[in-house]
């Protein structure tokens, strides 16, 4: 699944752009140019989709669907795309944090950590998650 959002980019009369993420629904960061709205709009997006799953709420894909107006696109971090992944299988299989850490063998405390965005987990832990669940992470590049 791609970790790509849309951004919405709306110029404000005094200069400088109001950025907001229809697809996800969160409030509108601001930039005095492009390049900086951009910037804190990378920060608002990872921080909305930690929160989300810090307090156990969906966290809605990426649309495909053409929305009208200036538009970018934002990229979640590599490692927040994992954490993100494992979330949604946990998910996905009807388990919460607890039930995941029973199959994983693990204290509670190391599945919340492995969803914290504070906590810089490992990909091996990210991976063990993902296979408990009956996945696997992929990794690939792309052009910039």
């Amino acid at each position: 699944m791609a970790h790509d959002y849309i951004a919405l980019l709306e110029a404000e009369p005094e200069g400088g752009y109001t950025v907001t993420f229809p697809e996800i629904g969160i409030a509108a960061t601001y930039g005095a140019n492009r390049e900086e709205a951009l910037a804190q709009a990378e920060d608002m997006l990872e921080e909305a989709v930690l929160g989300m799953m810090a307090h156990g709420d969906d966290v809605p894909p990426p649309a495909r669907a053409r929305i009208r107006g200036t538009r970018a696109t934002v990229v979640l971090p590599p490692l927040t795309a994992a954490k993100l992944e494992a979330y949604r299988a946990m998910r996905a299989a009807g388990l919460n944090k607890k039930q995941l850490a029973e199959r994983l063998g693990w204290q509670p405390s190391q599945v919340t950590r492995l969803f914290d965005g504070r906590h810089a987990s490992r990909l091996d832990q990210i991976e063990a998650a993902l296979k408990a669940l009956g996945r696997r992470l992929v990794v690939s590049s792309e052009t910039a």
